[in-house]
């Protein structure tokens, strides 16, 4: 491969998936987000992390196209280059994008094996034929998924539960995966699991974006963080000098160990 080339593929590498510029969202006359600027490259995990309130979710739910958005005027939302704030949530997801939201939404009468199918819905509406191509690599990520596949999603644990909600999104091929506090309500020890998953997933060069409450977790984990405190991004920064920078030892850190 020439420098030219090279050059090239290091620049495409490093040009965001996800470039959220100046963001402002309004609910009625209150702001729950201000001017809030992330970028998202493939392969990165990148979190966002902050106090109850401080508009995590609402973040994803703007990138999603589910909320009214302002900002720059070259538009405050960008995925791969392109302005898609005109764009509704179906095509969003149509060219990549996967939000798994906190609550996970799964369909609890139907069983584990079809909710992943459901998860694949998008790639054969457009016509793939190998749009399950992706269910034995889900089964092999997730075992226990597999050993209950034909088990209600509605009686699995609330780990299982999240795991599911993971393998279904992971169906779709997606280029982005947007987390709303994956860690929400589990254990310590399936928190561990769970991270370690998202933390795989690197390897398949998935961009993934973190919102989370466990900043410890999410920190360990990620490549670069923001922190997001009452709309307004406060800290931002590669995700191991964040863990080491006093302020967010003292305000996030120190509660996620004791909450851990």
């Amino acid at each position: 491969m020439s420098e030219n080339e090279n050059e090239k593929k290091n620049k495409s590498a490093a040009e965001p998936i996800l470039s959220v510029s100046g963001l402002s969202v309004r609910y009625g006359k209150v702001e729950a987000l201000h001017n809030v600027s992330i970028d998202v490259r493939p392969g990165q995990i990148v979190s966002v992390i902050g106090p109850n309130g401080a508009g995590k979710s609402t973040l994803l739910n703007a990138v999603m196209g589910a909320l009214p958005t302002s900002g720059h005027a070259a538009g405050p939302v960008r995925y791969r280059g392109e302005d898609i704030g005109g764009l509704p949530v179906e095509k969003r997801v149509e060219q990549g994008m996967c939000l798994v939201p906190e609550k996970r939404e799964l369909f609890s009468t139907m069983t584990v094996e079809d909710n992943l199918v459901l998860g694949a819905y998008r790639r054969k509406r457009a016509g793939e034929r190998d749009f399950l191509d992706q269910l034995n690599p889900v089964f092999e990520r997730f075992p226990r998924l597999k050993e209950r596949r034909k088990q209600a999603a509605g009686t699995l644990s609330g780990g299982e539960r999240q795991m599911l909600a993971l393998g279904r999104a992971l169906m779709g091929k997606p280029d982005l995966l947007m987390l709303d506090e994956p860690s929400l309500g589990l254990a310590p020890l399936i928190v561990r699991e769970i991270f370690h998953i998202i933390s795989a997933l690197r390897s398949t060069g998935v961009a993934t974006l973190l919102i989370e409450q466990n900043a410890r977790a999410a920190l360990q984990i990620s490549d670069y963080g923001y922190v997001l405190e009452t709309g307004e991004l406060a800290l931002e920064g590669a995700a191991d000098s964040l863990a080491q920078n006093p302020r967010v030892i003292e305000t996030y850190l120190g509660l996620a160990k004791k909450t851990a």
